[in-house]
């Protein structure tokens, strides 16, 4: 397994080819400005009949640097995702703490160093309605319902700094109608210059208010629309840092979700 861990042929998968599964009354996506510059990588994948993971992580560096990491990654998250999740009856808190120790080692190891790698993943149980999650000193995923919109904050440090320490994992219900958005770093970072000169964040409150009238709508929706609202703030698109928005969607009904 360490050999396949510090493979120099492994690459990650392109972000066009990486197709959401397809969810009973709910939606996956995810939208990222061009090819990566930075360490974000986003993935969804089928981990039983009922279950998705998803997650986004951003390794330290740039991507031409860090790419045999994220490939590392990505590998170690789609696996062992398929192997802890292959039993219906397994504890989700307990598996979700263990790929986020799996992915640890992982990257330390094909790193050779210390490598700071925030991380938020995430399983969507279709029966439930919910999803056990662990953050890993990443930007707070943001989940939007009736009630507002709720921070769903760092649950431990980030991976690929201690190689045995890992994240508590939460499990948090999504109701019908509301969506759990997690965006990069780089789009919370996004900055221009303000009227007085001084350089001005995109800042977290912004996801939010956006977050706060979004209501059954789609995830590709919520994805691609707070990239534009990041865009239409900088006057341009960014090229800096990678800007990533990952959504997850419940059908407040059977019917399709809202088109606006």
């Amino acid at each position: 397994m360490c050999a396949l861990f510090k493979s120099k042929k492994t690459a990650p998968l392109p972000r066009e080819t990486m197709q959401a599964p397809e969810l009973r009354e709910a939606q996956l996506a995810a939208a990222s400005y061009g090819p990566p510059t930075g360490g974000d990588f986003y993935d969804f994948v089928r981990v039983s009949p009922t279950r998705v993971l998803f997650g986004l992580l951003d390794v330290a560096g740039r991507f031409q640097d860090n790419h045999s990491i994220v490939a590392a990654a990505q590998n170690t998250f789609r696996s062992r995702g398929a192997e802890l999740f292959a039993q219906e009856d397994i504890n989700e808190t307990d598996a979700m703490i263990e790929i986020s120790g799996d992915l640890n080692r992982t990257i330390l190891n094909a790193a050779g160093r210390v490598c700071s790698s925030p991380a938020f993943a995430g399983c969507y149980n279709e029966s439930l309605g919910t999803v056990c999650y662990f953050n890993a000193g990443h930007t707070p995923g943001l989940m939007g319902d009736d009630g507002g919109v709720t921070e769903l904050g760092a649950t431990g440090l980030p991976l690929g700094l201690f190689s045995h320490i890992t994240p508590d994992a939460s499990i948090v219900a999504l109701q019908p109608g509301a969506a759990l958005l997690v965006v990069s770093r780089g789009m919370v970072e996004a900055r221009r210059k303000s009227k007085s000169s001084k350089s001005e964040e995109f800042g977290l409150n912004r996801v939010k208010d956006y977050l706060q009238g979004v209501h059954s709508q789609a995830a590709q929706k919520i994805s691609a629309t707070i990239l534009d609202k990041v865009q239409e703030f900088m006057g341009k698109s960014p090229m800096n840092n990678d800007v990533t928005a990952l959504a997850l969607a419940r059908a407040s009904t059977r019917k399709a979700f809202a088109a606006s």
